[in-house]
């Protein structure tokens, strides 16, 4: 398969309708390597004229996709994950080109999981049952059929890792799709929109239309014809999304910010708990909503703890993305750099006293003008203080000290958010019992970032709205209609 995407100054174009097609303003955005500071492509700056276009397409293949045979979309599931494994290089490759991050965690998360959303709802959908409910005189059917035209809008930071994990239930449930993946981030986006053009799929299905949130994006939002809104983002930008679609009644899914507490107990072994601790707080930069940022230490094992850890975030190779042994890449551009940078400094005017990194990591070249930041672990803040309870989505992670079970469940309490976190502990149903009385989404215990894709994600608070993963994806992208038939 020839595919023009490079990602090398590339010109994307929108796809729609089973064409790429240039923006109708003839306006492109600039996309750059955060890791290099380099400019790799320009992706088009589209507006509400684009959307309507993709819309329209989207509109047109709906009837027949929707009426199409379950077993023949999941079919198609399966010819789009069997495409992307042929591509799974190039995926990884992309991806560290565009967000910055090491090319061998792209390779181990992103494309692995890029891939496997599709073989998974694929299965998911094909193990789905008749709902039929008995009654003394009755027999109720329910029945599944699509929303529609949906949109979808995702983040720069696991780009097609979390585009197809909304990608593929909306259209194993026979929805089509109008989907907008961030203007950081396109390259891989654009490059499944040339896998699936290049197998068949049919013109109008599957449309991808970059651009800006206020523009592309917020045209989404408002147009009639699309039915359902998946988000995930930002809580600031989650809270646009709610206002503009909630009163038009879109059904709305949500996975927004989290500020996650890894809890380490005093029963915990303490080596292994380091290890767990520094992965959650710094995997990908710590640019995952669910990374453990900030750190609860039960005060008895505190000063045996510390050292290991910053042991364990020292040893992490901060370096060039395409190097093997880098651990660490750069952030998502200059401008988040900056923005992490100004959180250590608040962590330092709120009395933080910075235990390891701290600052900008100058690299040689070609990686000298990168984004690149010193992974952070910063102790003596108060719990409640800025730093601690604000989301900075970037390597920086507090260290506090508890004193009982009860205190630990309270300080991780302690954030609007609630979308994930972790426990520590060498008693399972103690790290259980506490993992109950927290308020969050999705708790691990012993454990981070190990996923069922069967089981319900998203957060409470401030973290979200709605459930995604197995049944909840596909039950968000139908509409269940029962039918309640008397008996003779």
């Amino acid at each position: 398969m020839d595919l023009r995407c490079r990602g090398v100054n590339l010109q994307i174009e929108n796809f729609i309708g089973g064409k790429f097609i240039p923006p109708l303003n003839s306006k492109y955005l600039e996309n750059y390597n955060p890791a290099t500071g380099k400019q790799t492509s320009k992706i088009p700056d589209s507006t509400a004229n684009d959307i309507q276009l993709a819309v329209d397409a989207a509109q047109q293949a709906l009837p027949l996709w929707s009426k199409l045979p379950m077993a023949e979309r999941i079919a198609w599931l399966r010819n789009i994950a069997e495409a992307l494994e042929s591509h799974k290089s190039k995926i990884a490759e992309l991806e560290s080109m565009d967000t910055g991050k090491p090319l061998s965690l792209a390779q181990r998360v992103d494309a692995e999981r890029s891939i496997k959303n599709f073989e998974f709802f694929a299965e998911h959908a094909e193990q789905l049952g008749e709902m039929v409910f008995e009654m003394a005189d009755a027999t109720n059917y329910v029945e599944r059929k699509a929303v529609g035209t949906v949109g979808l809008i995702t983040p720069w930071n696991l780009p097609l890792y979390l585009l197809s994990w909304k990608i593929a239930p909306a259209l194993v449930m026979g929805n089509t799709i109008v989907a907008k993946p961030s203007e950081l981030t396109p390259l891989t986006a654009n490059l499944l929109a040339e896998i699936v053009s290049s197998i068949g799929l049919p013109d109008g299905v599957l449309n991808i239309v970059h651009g800006l949130g206020p523009t592309a994006g917020q045209a989404i939002l408002e147009h009639p014809k699309i039915s359902a809104i998946s988000f995930t983002g930002g809580t600031e930008t989650g809270k646009i999304v709610a206002k503009t679609a909630a009163p038009m009644f879109k059904k709305l899914s949500l996975e927004l910010g989290g500020k996650n507490a890894t809890i380490i107990l005093d029963d915990a072994d303490l080596d292994i708990a380091a290890k767990g601790a520094a992965k959650a707080a710094f995997t990908n930069s710590g640019q995952v909503c669910l990374c453990g940022s900030r750190i609860l230490v039960a005060e008895s094992i505190y000063d045996q703890f510390i050292p290991r850890l910053i042991a364990e975030v020292e040893a992490m190779n901060v370096g060039n993305p395409s190097n093997e042994d880098t651990d660490v890449g750069s952030v998502i551009s200059m401008d988040h750099m900056e923005k992490v940078l100004s959180y250590i400094e608040l962590a330092k005017s709120e009395g933080g006293i910075i235990k390891t990194g701290g600052k900008r990591l100058r690299l040689p070249p070609p990686n000298d003008n990168g984004a690149f930041i010193k992974p952070t672990l910063i102790e003596g803040l108060e719990i409640n203080s800025r730093t601690a309870t604000e989301e900075i989505f970037g390597p920086v992670a507090s260290v506090h000290k508890f004193s009982t079970d009860v205190e630990a469940v309270s300080m991780a309490n302690r954030t609007e958010y609630g979308l994930a976190g972790s426990i520590w502990t060498s008693k399972p149903r103690r790290g259980k019992a506490i993992a109950e009385q927290i308020d969050s989404g999705i708790l691990w215990v012993n454990t981070w970032l190990h996923r069922d894709l069967r089981t319900p994600f998203g957060g409470v608070k401030n973290s979200g709205v709605g459930r995604e993963g197995g049944d909840w994806s596909l039950n968000f992208f139908s509409e269940l209609s029962n039918i309640c038939v008397k008996d003779d």
